[in-house]
């Protein structure tokens, strides 16, 4: 059966998620995130695209964008195209990494724009994975609050004030504020059962039991932890197979 077409947005921008082929592992390292928003900027130009903010999660992706001179089929299969190259050297492997079509959803109001952009930011945050969202190096919020990079922030900052001072203050203050906000979401499917969980435990870390893995290194760890949580293993279910405490973990 034939795909739907993609219903166009008015204002041409949208909220895009794209997520591994069966979960898998888009980014190992941060040469990998880096390198993804290297490809990002470098076919900006060329594809004429805006990005307004952006989050790099270990097995997904959500990106606030613009559709300007070329579809966003054609701007996400050139991003995979260079990035899955790159990547299938770096790690000596073949095939697909990106799941076929990516999600996206239609944002056409300046309130759900700044819903959206405040998603992303927080995404990193909602996951437990840290304390502040000033503290994930893999979002646009540093670009707001530092030095852009990549994003028209710009745009964002207008829907606040055109008084900069004022208009960073509010940013701050909305992006930082909690919220019930529901978006356009990576969903896991199925979780692991508790093999399938202590198997996928052991293959990212080289340990032969989860157990093994209070002892590791803090900051190996904490890595650790942080792609169970991007797999889709709650909380719970880590702090019984690893024996490491709920409040450690959650705070990772």
């Amino acid at each position: 059966m034939p795909r739907a077409a993609r219903e166009k947005s008015s204002t041409g921008i949208y909220h895009v998620m794209l997520r591994g082929s069966n979960h898998k592992i888009l980014f190992e390292d941060n040469e990998d995130y880096q390198k993804y928003l290297e490809t990002i900027k470098t076919f900006q130009e060329k594809s004429g695209y805006a990005i307004y903010a952006y989050c790099l999660m270990s097995n997904h992706i959500h990106l606030l964008i613009k559709e300007v001179t070329e579809d966003l089929g054609i701007v996400f299969r050139r991003l995979g195209a260079s990035y899955v190259h790159w990547y299938n050297r770096k790690y000596s492997r073949r095939g697909h990494l990106f799941q076929d079509r990516y999600k996206s959803e239609m944002v056409e109001t300046d309130s759900y724009f700044l819903t959206v952009l405040r998603y992303i930011h927080q995404n990193p945050y909602k996951a437990g994975m840290v304390k502040n969202i000033a503290d994930y190096p893999w979002s646009s919020y540093g670009e707001y609050v530092g030095e852009p990079r990549i994003c028209d922030v710009e745009f964002g900052y207008n829907l606040f004030s055109t008084n900069r001072v004022k208009a960073v203050k509010l940013f701050k203050e909305f992006n930082l504020a909690e919220n019930q906000d529901r978006c356009l979401d990576y969903d896991p499917g199925v979780r692991l059962n508790d093999t399938e969980a202590s198997n996928f435990i052991r293959s990212i870390s080289g340990v032969q039991s989860p157990t093994e893995i209070a002892l590791l290194e803090k900051g190996k760890r904490n890595e650790v932890i942080k792609k169970c949580k991007a797999k889709g293993l709650s909380i719970r279910q880590i702090e019984r197979l690893t024996g490491i405490s709920f409040g450690v973990i959650r705070t990772i």
